[in-house]
């Protein structure tokens, strides 16, 4: 697969970054996210120290993540607990289907 460099801006800072062909628009929409968060770390904290800015962001970041997996790891276990409810209860309907034709025959 080829690669496509693109131009971002982060901190009004110009950089050429490598990304997939076909992946480029997301990857500007990556870096205007980031570039937006920083900037709103920035004036929330008043960091002016761009390594303690990025760091924090990127903790920030990374928090969402995890938070984000845990809550799809729950709707998954629940999911996969209300299909497991909805098989036996599909078992037990087909069961007494299946009794039913038993007795009438």
């Amino acid at each position: 697969m080829s690669s496509q460099a693109v131009e971002v801006e982060i901190l009004g800072k110009r950089t050429q970054v490598s990304c997939p062909a076909g992946e480029e628009e997301s990857l500007a929409k990556a870096a205007r996210d980031l570039d937006e968060r920083l900037k709103e770390m920035s004036s929330k904290t008043k960091i002016t120290n761009e390594v303690q800015l990025l760091t924090f962001t990127a903790l920030n970041i990374c928090y969402e993540l995890h938070s984000k997996d845990g809550e799809a790891k729950q709707s998954l276990d629940s999911v996969t607990k209300k299909l497991e409810q909805l098989s036996v209860s599909l078992d037990s309907a087909l069961s007494n289907v299946k009794q039913g034709t038993q007795h009438s025959e």
